[in-house]
């Protein structure tokens, strides 16, 4: 199989502009990008996404495989983002992706930065078996928290922005990744696990957005059995990841965690009552 062609387009994550402070100075302040660009696969227009244009690359790569618009890396001859015509065009070696079906049924979702799911990914749930094998415990939950905070540079510097982190079962972090919108940030994670090969087995994923149900489908998808995040979650969200055995861990900041699903790879764990 010819190797996949690349473009390396990333865009500076932010720019500085002019503000009035509150004892009316003028302040140069450093603001997240946010740029538009247009994803054409083998030539036809499938969706427009508001980016960082951090990772425009791995951001494609991970919307097709979450989106399952594309089955297998293998079938992807080329991802060419140009940033003259806000577009990235992806070519697969067929040249003829069937997408019709999947066009035809959108959900609309809560997702911020994207906000529709394709194909019904709910219909395929059943075939999602993730793996046993995945563990966390207090002082790893702790370790990854410490970690992602020192991790969150655009954040830190302009704020706007969600932060998702693939980490090891040690709590270091392996990927760490801002975007505008939170799924942008999980489908740039997703697409550099495409182009590495990687097992989302012995992995934990951390988000600093809600989870909804799209953003635990797409981390059953990546084969990942723990999800983490600072913030809360919804009921769908709560009800699929219950469903899928998928071990969600919520509104986690410095000591303090909420654990609601998958309670058996939670190592060391005391339930009260």
């Amino acid at each position: 199989m010819p190797r996949l062609s690349l473009t390396s387009a990333a865009r500076p994550a932010t720019v500085t502009v002019a503000a009035i402070n509150e004892s009316g100075e003028t302040v140069p302040t450093p603001i997240a990008g946010e740029h538009p660009l247009t994803l054409y696969l083998d030539k036809r227009e499938i969706v427009t996404l508001m980016t960082l244009g951090a990772a425009p690359e791995a951001l494609v790569l991970g919307y097709l495989r979450n989106q399952r618009l594309v089955a297998n890396i293998e079938e992807i001859a080329a991802v060419q983002v140009d940033w003259q015509t806000d577009s990235a065009a992806v070519t697969t070696h067929s040249g003829d992706q069937d997408i019709d079906a999947q066009m035809s049924r959108r959900t609309v979702t809560t997702g911020c930065g994207q906000g529709t799911m394709f194909g019904d990914l709910m219909e395929n749930l059943e075939k999602i078996v993730l793996p046993d094998a995945g563990r966390i415990d207090q002082a790893t939950l702790g370790r990854l928290l410490d970690n992602v905070r020192r991790h969150e540079s655009i954040y830190k510097e302009a704020g706007a922005v969600h932060g998702c982190a693939l980490a090891g079962s040690d709590g270091e972090i392996l990927m760490f990744v801002e975007d505008v919108g939170r799924h942008n940030a999980v489908d740039a994670v997703a697409g550099q696990m495409w182009l590495e090969a990687m097992s989302g087995a012995d992995k934990i994923f951390y988000t600093t957005g809600r989870l909804t149900s799209e953003m635990v489908i797409k981390t059953a998808q990546m084969g990942i059995p723990i999800l983490v995040s600072r913030s809360g979650l919804t009921q769908m969200g709560h009800s699929i990841a219950e469903r899928l055995g998928l071990t969600m861990i919520g509104r986690a900041q410095g000591k303090h965690y909420l654990l609601f699903t998958g309670h058996s790879r939670f190592a060391g764990l005391a339930v009260d009552g």
